[in-house]
């Protein structure tokens, strides 16, 4: 239906668990190991990409991901039996049902799938999210001297420097990153062997342990058994949880994407306190014209990502009883907004980040200018005093600092010690 299958990635999560339920049966006395040897090397030539045509079936299927997972057992199967000497098709040697798909059922396994695929695919988010964040920080080191107008409402509000912005910007992703390494924590834990409903029907106790014990020796991963396999069975609620933690990377990720679009606006009739990196002409009919390119397309992918989420909690809340049936489009929106949020990430930080430059006679400008600049002064000359001076340096056309020192209120000595107070000494160093 949608004409697309399902991703590769949770296909190759599913691969994994096959090989680790063919050593898991081996150990425990359930398969042999001429069997077991010959699944091994057949997970590890599709894990090598070698078959990858030969998953076709469309992510819009049973709810369970069923066909998908007879997909990947046929596909094991015949791999395995020409390994063995015989053909495609030779169920007498490796059998798709008894031996491939050996003591699982695909509710247990596609979910678990999924879960192996996020958990594969956080290394290179994390690694793009902090080329992000580092791209900021160099910045906010940079500009930690251009002292500029803070805003909100999106009026004069009291000073900061550019660079307490940039870090802050930085910082507000560390902080993602941080809920990532929760969420990873729970996406470990896997299902696989619980079988239907995840009472482990038809398998030994020690099923679930040696799948978990040797999906680490393959993977380096810690993964462990469900603490509860009926639970984990009819809940995407970690999946949900992972999702959400993408959606809101991706909120600040926008948020981060408006605010430059705003400070880079004009030049001549905008904020123009910052300079983005040209990267295409930004017009057909106006020549010359610089858009924020870059931004706007992490806007759009950041928006896509939002949509993605909407549908995995729509999925992940709509179970019934022992069994969640929307798994295949959970898994399809995740990897999708882990693999859009990698390159956004890794895109902004390269395109765009690095090459910013300050408008540091702008920023000069609206610092000396602002309204808000009169705040710093409150604890001077008290709000009453300062409320006037603002308004009266409006209807003057003056500064603040012009009226102040005009009024022999303050030196500028004295002026300039509250504005640097105000900045804070420190908060315009980057954040680890």
């Amino acid at each position: 239906m949608a004409g697309e299958p399902v991703p590769i990635e949770i296909i190759y999560g599913v691969v994994h668990l096959k090989w680790a339920c063919a050593k898991a049966s081996q150990a425990l006395g359930l398969l042999d190991a001429e069997k077991a040897g010959a699944i091994a090397k057949a997970c590890a030539a599709i894990l090598a990409g070698q078959h990858d045509d030969q998953f076709p079936v469309d992510v819009f299927q049973a709810g369970s991901g069923t066909s998908s997972n007879m997909n990947v057992n046929e596909v094991i199967a015949n791999l395995a039996a020409t390994m063995l000497g015989g053909q495609p098709g030779d169920r007498d040697r490796v059998h798709p049902n008894d031996d491939v798909n050996k003591g699982q059922s695909t509710n247990n396994i596609f979910p678990s799938g999924i879960r192996v695929a996020a958990v594969t695919l956080w290394p290179a988010l994390q690694s793009a999210v902090q080329q992000l964040v580092a791209a900021l920080q160099a910045k906010a080191a940079a500009f930690k001297d251009v002292i500029r107008s803070g805003r909100t409402h999106l009026q004069d509000a009291v000073p900061e420097t550019l660079g307490q912005a940039f870090a802050a910007w930085a910082h507000a992703l560390v902080k993602d990153v941080r809920r990532f390494e929760a969420v990873h924590d729970r996406l470990i834990e896997i299902g696989a062997g619980g079988n239907a409903i995840g009472t482990g029907v038809n398998t030994k106790p020690e099923f679930r342990a040696e799948i978990a014990k040797a999906m680490r020796e393959l993977t380096g991963t810690p993964y462990r058994p469900a603490e509860d396999g009926i639970e984990i069975t009819q809940y995407l609620t970690d999946l949900a949880d992972a999702s959400a933690a993408l959606r809101l990377l991706a909120m600040d990720i926008a948020k981060l994407c408006n605010d430059l679009r705003l400070l880079a606006s004009g030049p001549n009739t905008g904020l123009a306190e910052i300079v983005l990196p040209p990267v295409e002409p930004g017009s057909s009919i106006m020549p010359g014209k610089i858009n924020p390119s870059i931004c706007e397309a992490a806007n759009m992918a950041c928006i896509q990502v939002m949509g993605h989420d909407q549908a995995v909690q729509l999925a992940a809340g709509a179970g019934q009883l022992e069994l969640n049936t929307h798994m295949p489009v959970t898994g399809y929106n995740l990897v999708r907004s882990y693999q859009l949020l990698t390159r956004t990430a890794s895109m902004l930080a390269d395109k765009c980040i690095r090459g910013i430059t300050a408008n540091r006679e702008r920023c000069a400008h609206y610092f000396e200018t602002s309204g808000g600049l009169g705040t710093v002064l409150n604890p001077k000359l008290g709000y009453d005093q300062v409320a006037a001076l603002v308004k009266e340096a409006l209807s003057r056309k003056l500064t603040v600092k012009e009226l102040v020192l005009e009024k022999g209120l303050l030196s500028e000595a004295e002026f300039n010690a509250l504005v640097a107070r105000a900045t804070g000494p420190n908060l315009d160093e980057p954040q680890d």
